[in-house]
């Protein structure tokens, strides 16, 4: 079982989400540019949606597969749905102590740091206090802001997949970059 993090930065509070983020998320992750750049996001993100994903999260810890965690602006820290810019998470394979980081962030926060900055957080989180021997992340191959995000956390380029993932019935290429648990460490 996981212990849900409470984790700070300098500018970020990275906290388990709770019920009341739920408008939020779909507000954020319902931006249709969202859903593009990312492999799992819906769109229409539909009512409901963001409540039974925030429903999941706990069985996720209790079974220590997974944790998801809701990014803020410390300068907004008031605990209310509104402070929500983004998702950031690590599922993890229990039996092999891999961890796959995915993250999005809210159209408006982008081009600022936050994802980096919550993302170097996570991993180290991951990989220290959790103990996973690795941790990947894949990022679709029209998005290179995300793998960016990957390069500036230290993260290193693993292998390209062409079509790899249907995405709105088009065939979408995945990149992965990988980080070891003695990289962090050195």
């Amino acid at each position: 079982m996981l212990k849900p993090p409470i984790l700070h930065t300098e500018r970020l509070l990275l906290r388990p989400f709770l019920l009341e983020d739920a408008s939020e998320v779909q507000r954020l992750a319902g931006d249709r540019d969202i859903a593009a750049n990312t492999a799992v996001i819906p769109h229409p993100y539909e009512e409901g949606m963001a409540e039974e994903w925030i429903r999941t999260h706990r069985q996720s810890l209790e079974d220590g597969t997974a944790f998801n965690l809701a990014i803020i602006l410390k300068d907004n820290v008031r605990f209310e749905p509104s402070d929500l810019i983004g998702a950031i998470g690590i599922t993890i394979d229990t039996t092999n102590r891999i961890g796959e980081l995915g993250f999005w962030i809210g159209k408006p926060y982008w081009n600022k740091g936050y994802c980096t900055e919550a993302a170097k957080e996570i991993l180290k989180y991951g990989l220290d206090e959790i103990g996973l021997k690795s941790i990947h992340a894949f990022h679709l191959g029209r998005n290179p802001a995300s793998g960016r995000v990957l390069q500036k956390i230290g993260m290193k380029y693993e292998d390209s997949f062409p079509n790899a993932i249907e995405k709105w019935g088009k065939m979408e290429d995945l990149i992965k970059y990988n980080m070891l648990c003695d990289v962090i460490k050195s």
